[in-house]
């Protein structure tokens, strides 16, 4: 019988305070106003880091893909001194690889009177190797050959579209050289850098930072100067950048909102007490009664 008359309510922690035996402020509805926007502010910051999650970086040494894999190349590239009937690409590797005026996928554009803006997308193998803008491939050369240029992209694999992935991708954009002597060979030794970007549902995009140092130079043969051309030289890393996208587990969500609610509660309540008692005696020494 004495089981059956045990109220469950004794362990009750959070005792009820009776609402005619508590006393509102207000400063009190300033202080719980502010701690309410506060919680809110702050729970919005959590919910948007655990949804978006955050990049992780790693390094290790490998090559993405496989070896027999070809490389993606793209350039777009503007020669404002030269015509685009005497504009080719020639591709040479270590394999042994020598192309001379390569075609496909290119298009020569006009500019100006003398112009060319050349674009061409390409594949390379992941050997040390070079592309080259010149006029090796032109039937007849001529007269004047001016390789002043203006280097609007040079990326290889494929674009990495989320602006938060950090990294050097397209360091020559915009890369003017148009003051130099018409004579000239230009030189970009490039080094290039695997990159693998990953995001939350394990969708991959393979990509190449790349680093580059410039030349110019105006070069001589056994019978003579030597014809100029704009030069891409590469050399990849065995080193390889992966970011990946990565949430944080639930519980850790659950954890830290717990945390942002009882703290502010807390730090609230103390400062609310803080003021009250202050502001207690305050009256009390008002009105002298204060011992």
């Amino acid at each position: 019988m004495g089981f059956l008359n045990f109220d469950v309510r004794r362990f009750d922690i959070y005792r009820k305070v009776p609402k005619d035996l508590t006393q509102p402020t207000v400063t009190g509805a300033i202080i719980s106003i502010a701690c309410v926007s506060f919680m809110l502010l702050l729970f919005a910051s959590e919910f948007m880091h655990f949804f978006s999650g955050e990049l992780v970086s790693e390094l290790y040494v490998d090559n993405p893909g496989d070896s027999n894999e070809r490389i993606p190349v793209y350039i777009k590239i503007e020669l404002p001194r030269l015509k685009c009937d005497f504009v080719g690409l020639d591709i040479q590797d270590d394999l042994g690889r020598h192309e001379v005026g390569f075609v496909e996928n290119t298009v020569k554009a006009p500019v100006g009177d003398d112009g060319c803006l050349f674009e061409a997308n390409f594949l390379v193998n992941k050997v040390p190797g070079n592309f080259h803008v010149s006029t090796h491939s032109a039937d007849v050369q001529p007269d004047k050959i001016d390789f002043a240029h203006i280097i609007h992209e040079v990326r290889f694999g494929s674009k990495i579209t989320n602006s938060n992935v950090p990294g050097t991708y397209n360091p020559l954009k915009e890369r003017t050289k148009t003051d130099g002597n018409g004579l000239e060979s230009h030189d970009y030794v490039m080094k290039v850098v695997p990159t693998i970007y990953e995001d939350l549902q394990g969708n991959q995009v393979i990509s190449y930072q790349y680093t580059y140092a410039y030349r110019n130079y105006i070069s001589f043969s056994h019978g003579g100067r030597a014809i100029p051309a704009v030069w891409f030289r590469y050399d990849l890393t065995p080193i390889t950048v992966k970011y990946h996208e990565k949430r944080p587990p639930m519980y850790s969500f659950i954890t830290t909102v717990c945390a942002i609610i009882g703290g502010t509660f807390t730090v609230a309540g103390i400062l609310d007490s803080f003021i009250f008692t202050a502001s207690e005696i305050f009256k009390k020494f008002e009105i002298g009664k204060l011992s």
